[in-house]
């Protein structure tokens, strides 16, 4: 599968489009359900497997692995919320066994507070259910899902104002713009998303929350799966980087010395500094994964771990590939080469929340206190 996912994964890249065939042997072998519980159909694993899962397929087809990424955080969350006593997303399990596609609906342009806040209006209706109006961004699996969860903010309950989250169906009240024409990660197509008065029944109305910094069960579930699966994605495009690096070493030859790139002093220097970056991500994901699966107590200090990891993860992934664009040589600038394409794919990293800026602040939040004023 995944050596037909690399292959495709040229053509969705030149193209422009959404890889369909990688999705439909995903589902196929029950990919979308790996974190949902045996019991209900799914494949029973955790959040640690499942992160090595996605370095591996994220080092066949980046973009594809991206994409899944986002319907994985909502079943994720759903684990996360279940191991913690909250059975509010079983819909999203037994929907993800059914074939259902749930997408990720929360980036707003210009909302710097993501989970704390939102500009789409979350208007109540007197049944329950709730109308979400307003934009999103980034809406990746845009041409295939079924469900999109997403949060908006009611302004005017009586105990206003608050986060609600929720999922809304495909109607004539959502657009997807055809406006994604990007550097990299072409094939995720993660269009900008119209909601229009976009109706979310009671049923599928999961949480109202206080705006702001907030210990609830949903924030934390969503920030920590979120985080984890976008570092293993990155990680994985790193190992794959490494992999090419090597190749590309044992097989080109010095004209000066007759002998492999891989006996030459710099090269070798280069890789194994591109090894020693790598070798320490994958080993942090498997354990800060297993503390999310294990409700291990980190107290404070989750959001920062959560934020570093991420950030390591794409700073070291760009690291390592810009690297291995020096070894392979000028070949690498073509645009028909795999690391010109990963070159362009991993610069998506540096976007994802949380921004280098927001890691900083959260991590020194973490260590000196808050800002005081």
């Amino acid at each position: 599968m995944l050596e037909r996912f690399r292959e495709r994964a040229a053509i969705h890249d030149r193209e422009n489009t959404f890889p369909d065939q990688d999705l439909a042997e995903l589902k196929a072998a029950g990919y979308l359900s790996i974190l949902v519980p045996v019991e209900l159909g799914g494949g029973g694993l955790g959040m640690a497997e499942a992160s090595v899962l996605q370095q591996r397929l994220a080092g066949a087809a980046p973009a594809t692995a991206l994409a899944v990424n986002m319907h994985l955080v909502w079943t994720g969350v759903a684990k996360v919320l279940s191991d913690r006593g909250v059975d509010a997303l079983r819909f999203v399990q037994e929907g993800a066994v059914a074939g259902e596609v749930f997408a990720f609906g929360i980036s707003e342009a210009g909302n710097d507070l993501v989970l704390f806040g939102s500009e789409t209006d979350a208007a109540p209706q007197p049944d329950g259910a709730y109308a979400f109006t307003g934009t999103k961004i980034f809406t990746s699996l845009a041409p295939v899902w079924t469900q999109l969860g997403l949060h908006g903010l009611d302004a005017t309950s009586a105990d206003a104002p608050k986060l609600v989250y929720a999922f809304v169906p495909r109607s004539d009240a959502v657009v997807t713009r055809d406006d994604w024409d990007t550097l990299g990660m072409r094939g995720t197509q993660s269009r900008t998303t119209e909601l229009h008065g976009a109706l979310a029944p009671p049923d599928r109305v999961v949480r109202r929350i206080d705006p702001g910094p907030n210990p609830d069960p949903m924030v934390f579930g969503i920030f920590s799966v979120f985080e984890l699966l976008l570092a293993s994605v990155y990680t994985g495009i790193a190992r794959r980087a490494l992999d090419l690096a090597v190749e590309t070493a044992g097989r080109r030859r010095s004209k000066k010395t007759g002998k492999a790139y891989s006996q030459d002093p710099d090269i070798r220097w280069r890789i194994a500094d591109m090894a020693l970056a790598y070798d320490a991500l994958p080993a942090e994901l498997a354990a800060l994964s297993r503390d999310v699966d294990t409700l291990a107590d980190h107290g404070a200090r989750w959001f920062s771990l959560l934020a570093g990891i991420k950030h390591r993860a794409v700073t070291m992934a760009k690291r390592v590939v810009d690297d291995a664009v020096l070894v392979a040589g000028g070949s690498s600038y073509f645009s028909a080469s795999e690391l010109s394409r990963l070159y362009r794919d991993v610069l998506a990293g540096l976007f994802h929340p949380s921004d280098p800026e927001s890691a900083h602040s959260t991590v020194a939040s973490a260590w000196l206190g808050p800002v005081q004023d």
